[in-house]
């Protein structure tokens, strides 16, 4: 059973336990052997390199380590002394030149000299198919300006370096296995927030003593990954036929429908009366056919029923036609219409009064 369960249960640290260094006393011979490691660096790392330098010399002179920059080759060396003690120590050189050569600052790099630190570098060129694909998902680790890799770091306590194709991680171990998990998880299309928001609540439930030793899945939010295709389904689907080894069958011909009618065995005469009759009757259809469509434009179209206007004059309000007659001739008496500016007399001249008289 223990080989199913988390490494963090199979055993406890105390609190403010802390493993005692490796001094001289416990190897004052030193080492038989001489031992190194080198690594190459690209080419705009030279100019930090050649800055930094006798830093580095110096962070690896206390473990009397030996480190030499050879700018011709591009590469870092570090290799053992006579007064190197510490056999460990040369692991902890590689790793250093390891992470100056995947552009981790020098004031980083230098933590890993230490007894609770060790590095670790994620290697996510390969994890994604397409260029375009891998740019998005490394981009997605980092952040809208870098904030989802800073949430990582504060939660774990790591320091971690997003260049090219790998990420390089420095910090304690459990914190290392958290920021692998979540970077290769986000190069699996799964968001890097759903990790931090259970490394959140891991934090959260770590501080109660009561829940040490119980199983938190309880806790945890369970989040599924939905893969929906956007394939769009087409409106018409056909459907195949179920395979059949036999061969359809063969169309009747003119002469076997002849025979199966028997107008086979009948006369040439008798066929091509048969025949005038068909096409009569065709002729007969076609001509009542077209003089229905023809007829049709004479047909009238159906009228709409008048809806007659009835307006009923309320019971209440009853009409006095007294007073209507009286408006009338009132209106009859009054002259309309304005007056004449020029008005001409009604008498009539004296010389048309004679012309009448003879007249």
């Amino acid at each position: 059973l223990q080989r199913y369960l988390d490494e963090s249960q199979l055993f406890t640290v105390p609190d403010g336990w802390k493993e005692p260094a490796f001094t001289k006393e416990d190897n004052p011979k030193g080492l038989l052997e001489e031992s190194s490691f080198a690594t190459l660096f690209p080419k705009y790392r030279e100019a930090y390199l050649k800055e930094c330098w006798p830093l580095v010399q110096k962070a690896l002179g206390d473990s009397h380590i030996k480190a030499t920059l050879d700018l011709i080759e591009g590469s870092i060396t570090v290799c053992t002394t006579k007064k190197t003690f510490d056999p460990y120590a040369v692991v902890r050189a590689r790793d250093l030149i390891k992470l100056l050569a995947r552009s981790v600052p020098f004031e980083q790099a230098v933590r890993i000299l230490e007894d609770d630190m060790a590095c670790d570098i994620i290697k996510i060129g390969t994890l994604v198919r397409t260029r375009e694909r891998f740019v998005k998902r490394r981009q997605r680790l980092i952040g809208p300006k870098g904030s989802t890799l800073k949430a990582l770091e504060l939660l774990t306590n790591c320091y971690v370096m997003v260049q090219g194709n790998t990420v390089s991680a420095l910090g304690p171990f459990n914190g290392l296995k958290e920021v692998r998990k979540v970077v290769l998880d986000t190069m699996k299309n799964i968001h890097p927030i759903y990790n931090i928001k259970t490394l959140m609540i891991k934090r959260e439930l770590s501080k109660d003593p009561e829940l040490r030793l119980q199983s938190w899945e309880r806790f945890l939010p369970n989040f599924r990954h939905k893969n929906l295709t956007k394939r769009k389904e087409p409106k018409k689907k056909t459907t195949k036929k179920e395979y059949t080894p036999f061969p359809p069958q063969q169309p009747e011909s003119q002469i076997d429908k002849e025979l199966a009618t028997g107008e086979f065995f009948l006369r040439e005469s008798v066929k091509k009366r048969k025949k005038m009759e068909e096409i009569k009757v065709k002729q007969a259809e076609a001509l009542t056919k077209r003089q229905e469509e023809r007829n049709r434009a004479f047909i009238p179209p159906k009228e709409k029923p008048v809806m007659k206007k009835t307006n009923k004059a309320p019971s209440e309000a009853k009409i006095d036609i007294e007073a209507i007659k009286a408006k009338v001739r009132k209106a009859k008496t009054k002259k309309l219409g304005a007056p004449s500016v020029n008005p001409v007399p009604q008498t009539t001249p004296a010389y048309d009064k004679k012309k009448k008289n003879k007249g």
